[in-house]
């Protein structure tokens, strides 16, 4: 499959201590079908003040086996290119990549229409940033409870074709998309919401299911935590970032 290392950034470990030189990857071919993809069954898990809801069938069983083969080929690794945890938060390996472009604006009219307009006074870009953070998890690994920051959008400039940022827009929902589940062999694994060290809310990882939630340094930011993976099959999901607007519209 057609890949190529677009930037490299330094990587934080699993356990403490850093990677010089991390590897950040591009597609250059398109992975998703131009199928219209019937993603459907929203529910809203939504606590107190934490908003969150999951959607199924975001992407097909073809397409997440298509996302597992790629990722693999590029190269799981400890080291998480530009992520800071803490020494032992973070249990699983990582690959980091910038998805095609169509392939972004595809996935994202998937979702679309189940995507707040706006949030908190900021208007929906009706954009995912093109970066995905792809995440491996074997026996025994997990991710102990935290927030994910909110990053600003990344894409590969078609001119230079280098890594760089969007100027304006900032992230406000993280999307988990996962690649499988139960029906592959997964056991356990389950992502955890939490409210006041209780699991208010727990999500079964199953191929096409996407689940979103408010993250950044915010008080209505999602706790969460990715249970402990049984002696089953290897649980793959992807980290993306849904983006909104800078600025609170008027």
């Amino acid at each position: 499959m057609d890949k190529e290392i677009v930037a490299t950034d330094l990587g934080s470990l699993p356990g403490g201590g850093f990677e010089e030189h991390t590897p950040i990857f591009r597609s250059t071919q398109n992975l998703l079908d131009a199928e219209t993809q019937d993603a459907h069954g929203y529910l809203d898990l939504s606590f107190d003040d934490k908003f969150a809801f999951q959607v199924d069938g975001v992407i097909s069983q073809n397409e997440s086996e298509r996302l597992i083969t790629f990722t693999e080929a590029m190269g799981f690794r400890d080291a998480a290119p530009g992520i800071q945890t803490p020494p032992g938060m973070r249990q699983n390996t990582t690959v980091h990549w910038m998805v095609h472009p169509k392939d972004a604006e595809l996935l994202y009219s998937r979702i679309a229409s189940f995507v707040p307009d706006s949030l908190e006074g900021r208007d929906s870009m009706r954009a995912l940033s093109h970066r995905f953070n792809t995440y491996r998890y074997t026996q025994g690994q997990q991710f102990l409870p935290h927030l994910d920051g909110d990053w600003p959008g990344y894409y590969v400039n078609p001119k230079t074709q280098q890594l760089e940022y969007w100027k304006t827009g900032r992230s406000m929902l993280s999307m988990l998309l996962y690649l499988n589940g139960r029906e592959e062999g997964v056991e356990g694994g389950d992502t955890l919401l939490l409210d006041n060290g209780a699991v208010a809310q727990r999500i079964k990882p199953h191929c096409g299911r996407a689940l979103f939630f408010r993250h950044g340094i915010h008080p209505k930011s999602v706790l969460h935590a990715g249970d402990i993976l049984g002696d089953g099959a290897a649980k793959y999901v992807i980290r993306v970032n849904v983006m909104y607007q800078s600025e609170m519209i008027d």
